[in-house]
């Protein structure tokens, strides 16, 4: 049911917005060069690899030494504007289509943190990722890692259609008052970085144990 939900409101949403979607790309072109879209694998259903799509929102400027300068030098004014309005998150619409996410879910994580979740954090991967979630309608960026993780798996042992619907009527509100845009001392969300778990019985404990 939730699938066939998703599934036919991407198709509805990407044909409704289809020319919001062609001025986007054309000022992400015209503002900050190409790639108009920005692609990054992240996990999904079960830990699975997929290719989630974004407008970009960053420019490709280089230190001395080659390396990417710091995020918060590379996000411009409009790329600012893209994200405090979510419009940089349109292009997720076509991974709803293609089965890689959900309208709602957890957000998709970067799979370098696969290794480093608890055995209860990882269970966020028991269900599709989502273009919105529980964490992003309760805090969104401004919340720790710890509570953002806590609040993903409250979501999956309480999902029903009828908290989908209320996440999602929840997230127009939060767009439209651009809350929660970024955390407290970072234009991104910081790196998620735990600490070392405590030894179980007398073993080192190593982040990964959940998923590997």
């Amino acid at each position: 049911m939730k699938r066939a939900f998703d599934f036919a409101a991407s198709l509805v949403g990407l044909i409704l917005i289809s020319p919001v979607l062609v001025l986007v790309g054309v000022l992400v072109r015209v503002k900050l060069g190409s790639p108009i879209l920005f692609a990054q694998q992240r996990p999904g259903l079960r830990g699975r690899i997929f290719t989630l799509w974004k407008f970009r929102t960053m420019t490709d400027e280089r230190g001395a030494d080659g390396r990417l300068l710091p995020d918060a030098s590379r996000l411009t004014a409009f790329g600012r504007l893209l994200r405090s309005t979510s419009l940089d998150e349109l292009p997720e619409l076509w991974n709803v289509l293609r089965g890689d996410m959900s309208l709602v879910g957890p957000r998709p994580l970067l799979a370098s943190y696969l290794p480093r979740y608890s055995a209860d954090q990882a269970r966020r991967h028991d269900v599709r990722p989502g273009v919105t979630g529980w964490a992003q309608v309760n805090g969104r960026n401004a919340t720790s890692w710890e509570e953002r993780l806590r609040l993903d798996t409250w979501y999956v042992d309480h999902r029903t259609a009828v908290l989908d619907l209320h996440i999602l009527l929840r997230t127009v509100t939060i767009v439209l008052r651009r809350e929660g845009v970024s955390s407290a001392n970072s234009v991104t969300m910081p790196e998620f970085d735990p600490p070392p778990r405590e030894p179980v019985h007398g073993k080192p404990s190593t982040p990964g144990n959940a998923l590997q």
